[in-house]
């Protein structure tokens, strides 16, 4: 993707449309975090989020979207190891497993993207750090997300904080700006140097989305050719926000 020659600006009006899909998204992913428990299904969390976006008039995002085979799915759903784009299915959750659900939707042509990470049941100290760490830094990207900070601001906020309590980062997997399409630019990694790369501005709109683990920053794609795990096993969390730049405080798109 040419990321440098795919930056929309968007108007008030274009922004106040991507809110109602932000919003629809967030109602979905909070059914979806409601229904979590042990002994049900993958496919039956997806079935949930389908449902929402059906009944306010939206799309789906995910579904049908290019790859080594089209997207098959309203959400993706990755458990434990699995950092992204986990395929539902029959799987059933386990209590201590911990779970994160990606989900994107369209409204009158513009996208809502964001996701979060739970536990199932009781989970462990490891586990709940991993989780509160990742929401954490979710929300200090967020805070770079003003007039004249740079894309490096905000991958530097992000990488210090994570990198600071002794998780790693992939440097596969970045957010990235958001509208008409899934992805625009510009490319927001998860990393970065402070003072470079693009100059955020009003009407920008970023999918920020911080994918953390716990034992290597290395991943790798399962069998399915859809989910990307973490290299060693070991645990991951995923959150994301659709968010706007204004002329003042970051406005975050996908809340109920």
């Amino acid at each position: 993707m040419g990321w440098d020659r795919n930056i929309v600006i968007k108007n008030q009006h274009e922004i106040d449309i991507m809110r109602e899909a932000g919003r629809i998204n967030a109602l979905a992913l909070a059914e979806v975090r409601e229904a979590i428990r042990p002994g049900i299904t993958t496919q039956e969390l997806d079935a949930i989020a389908a449902e929402v976006l059906r009944k306010h008039g939206a799309k789906p995002a995910f579904l049908g979207v290019p790859g080594a085979y089209p997207y098959p799915a309203v959400t993706t759903i990755s458990i434990n190891e699995e950092l992204v784009h986990g395929i539902p299915g029959k799987r059933k959750l386990r209590a201590g497993d911990i779970v994160s659900v990606d989900c994107g939707t369209i409204f009158e042509g513009f996208v809502g993207d964001s996701a979060f990470t739970a536990g199932v049941g009781e989970i462990s100290k490891e586990a709940r750090q991993l989780i509160e760490v990742t929401e954490k830094a979710l929300f200090i990207g967020i805070e770079q997300l003003r007039p004249g900070k740079r894309v490096g601001d905000i991958g530097h906020a992000i990488e210090h904080f994570v990198e600071g309590h002794g998780y790693f980062l992939t440097r596969l997997y970045t957010g990235h700006g958001v509208g008409r399409q899934m992805w625009e630019g510009p490319q927001v990694p998860n990393y970065g140097i402070p003072g470079r790369g693009h100059v955020l501005r009003p009407g920008m709109t970023i999918a920020l989305e911080p994918m953390v683990l716990i034992g290597t920053p290395e991943t790798r794609v399962l069998a399915d050719q859809w989910t990307v795990a973490s290299a060693d096993a070991s645990l991951t969390a995923h959150f994301e926000h659709s968010v706007a730049v204004t002329e003042d405080e970051p406005f975050i798109l996908t809340v109920p």
